[in-house]
């Protein structure tokens, strides 16, 4: 047995679709973006639903999943103007910074006490939240931050003193 036309599940269920995306989102982009990607998967996953009645809720469920999943990623990485944070963003002038390769950066990054190196390197390179870090290292979200401003301090104070030789 043949699985519905995806042409004619977009032309059925489009409207519908956005209409319960752009209530989510608020927005005309990410509600366009939401709708697409549904189809998307569709495109790629739905042969799997045996029973092709149930379509419609296949596709408003996983419109739904992706919308949650985008705030997630949006929580966990939220976009913030830089103006609002310059405070916590390290001094390094910029003709230090064109002296600076990743070897440095790692080799300092090493140097490090690991209570300090670790929660930098998740945070930084694995892109971990604080969250994230405070549950994998099995210490509290305080603990985390303090380890992470102190061990971006010492990183610091090894790569420019690294600049200056």
């Amino acid at each position: 047995m043949a699985g519905p036309d995806f042409e004619k599940i977009v032309a059925d269920y489009y409207a519908q679709l956005y209409q319960f995306a752009f209530s989510l989102a608020r927005e005309e982009a990410e509600a366009c973006d939401l709708t697409q990607q549904t189809f998307c998967i569709w495109a790629a996953k739905g042969h799997q639903l045996r029973d092709t009645s149930k379509v419609k809720t296949w596709l408003f469920t996983t419109l739904y999943r992706e919308f949650l999943g985008a705030r997630r990623r949006q929580n966990r990485f939220p976009q913030v103007e830089l103006d609002s944070v310059t405070e916590a963003l390290p001094v390094i002038l910029p003709p230090d910074v064109n002296r600076l390769d990743s070897a440095q950066l790692l080799d300092a990054l090493g140097r490090l006490d690991e209570s300090h190196r670790v929660p930098v390197a998740l945070f930084y390179l694995q892109d971990y939240s604080y969250n994230e870090i405070a549950e994998i290292l099995e210490i509290p979200l305080g603990t985390v931050k303090s380890r992470l401003v102190r061990g971006l301090a010492k990183l610091h104070e090894l790569l420019t003193d690294k600049i200056k030789s």
